[in-house]
């Protein structure tokens, strides 16, 4: 690569790439086939899917790391395990220089609701944010046949919207897209996390061998009342931000608690 070449890189915006569908998802390939020609892009992302591990970290076992290439050329590194491993070690020893943005995703599905707290590719962009890297989820609201050409443009705004905001130590981005033709989205709206989850049930099953199973399946429970939540304009084709913590302090219930600290004994 000649000078020119090299301080063209230097001077672009320094990307990390990261999800917990895996290194090899389509969601992921179609972020960085969208970015790599204007941004300095390194990607970390788990080597298989991790989806629904929530902000888990791996303590027992040694993470391990390997160089994936794609027809030919470096891709990216893959690490055996969860999404905000990959964010800690890309951070800690696998980057030359530290991002300034993280984007997680673009996962298959929503992230809203309660879903956010199990969440693998939120909790990457809330590790990121925790240790002082602006960072977004993305997610297309869909499981089957997935388009991802839009979500991939539109994180081109989400880039910029990082970049000329404030946001205080420990929040990121929570930025989910409707499946629809661009034509039919109904706008932007910052959004709070809403509470819907899933009505969860277990199918019991038993395989060929005759050994029982078990199937966790479930459907959304829409809440009432709530229009300004992410799964209700999400379902009214509005894409969705919502800016999210870590801290999960019920400020509320600290003063309603207070009264009756007194009651407890030392």
């Amino acid at each position: 690569m000649n000078n020119n070449k090299q301080n063209s890189k230097k001077s672009l915006t320094k990307l990390l790439l990261t999800n917990d569908d895996g290194i090899y998802a389509p969601g992921l390939f179609a972020l960085y086939s969208e970015l790599k020609n204007d941004f300095d892009i390194s990607i970390v992302a788990p080597e298989s899917e991790m989806s629904a591990v929530g902000h888990a970290i791996t303590l027992y076992s040694p993470l391990r790391v390997k160089e994936i290439n794609r027809n030919g050329d470096f891709f990216g590194y893959a690490v055996n395990g969860t999404p905000a491993d990959c964010v800690k070690i890309a951070l800690q020893e696998l980057l030359d220089q530290r991002p300034d943005i993280i984007l997680s995703g673009i996962n298959l599905g929503a992230n809203v609701g309660i879903d956010v707290l199990y969440s693998g590719t939120v909790s990457a962009a809330t590790e990121g944010a925790f240790l002082g890297v602006k960072s977004a989820a993305i997610s297309l609201a869909t499981r089957k046949n997935p388009d991802f050409s839009f979500a991939a443009q539109f994180s081109r705004q989400i880039i910029k919207f990082l970049k000329h905001n404030g946001f205080k130590t420990g929040t990121a981005l929570n930025v989910n897209i409707p499946a629809i033709p661009k034509e039919k989205l109904a706008g932007i709206r910052l959004v709070k996390q809403g509470t819907s989850r899933l009505k969860e049930r277990f199918e019991r099953r038993t395989d060929p061998r005759g050994n029982v199973y078990y199937w966790l399946v479930g459907e959304i429970e829409i809440e009432k009342y709530t229009e300004d939540t992410d799964l209700i304009a999400l379902k009214r084709n509005k894409i969705t931000i919502t800016p999210i913590t870590c801290d999960l302090t019920s400020f509320e219930d600290i003063e309603n608690l207070k009264p009756s600290l007194s009651t407890l004994k030392i």
